[in-house]
């Protein structure tokens, strides 16, 4: 994974797995991967990766079994949360970044009918 300068590497991280279980690739129930797994996936302190684990806790995303480790919560409505919220973001920072253009709402829209109007041919 190539980390940017523009976020925290532990959001980052975090970021990648949720979408790995938004896509399907983590699923409800799974266990995590140690925390020195992933950081020699990651090739990142295991300290980052420990508050990774916190912060996904923290946010209801995993809970962590005391000797097992930690696995993803069972809960459909989280999942749903996760997306829709990921989603939002995804929307708030293009919506923040193309008025930094000057398009306004109606060309905003026009943009992105157009851009899928084009991709649903592939």
């Amino acid at each position: 994974m190539e980390f940017d300068n523009k976020s925290p590497i532990y959001i980052q991280i975090m970021n990648d797995i949720k979408v790995d279980i938004i896509n399907g690739t983590l699923k409800p129930g799974d266990k995590l991967p140690s925390i020195r797994e992933m950081a020699v996936k990651f090739k990142v302190n295991p300290n980052t990766l420990q508050r990774v684990y916190q912060e996904l806790e923290r946010e209801n995303i995993t809970y962590t079994q005391r000797g097992t480790g930690s696995f993803i919560r069972e809960d459909s409505n989280m999942i749903t949360n996760l997306r829709e919220d990921m989603a939002s973001e995804v929307i708030e920072n293009f919506i923040e970044s193309i008025k930094k253009f000057g398009f306004d709402n109606k060309e905003i829209l026009k943009v992105v009918e157009d851009k899928l109007i084009s991709k649903k041919g592939e």
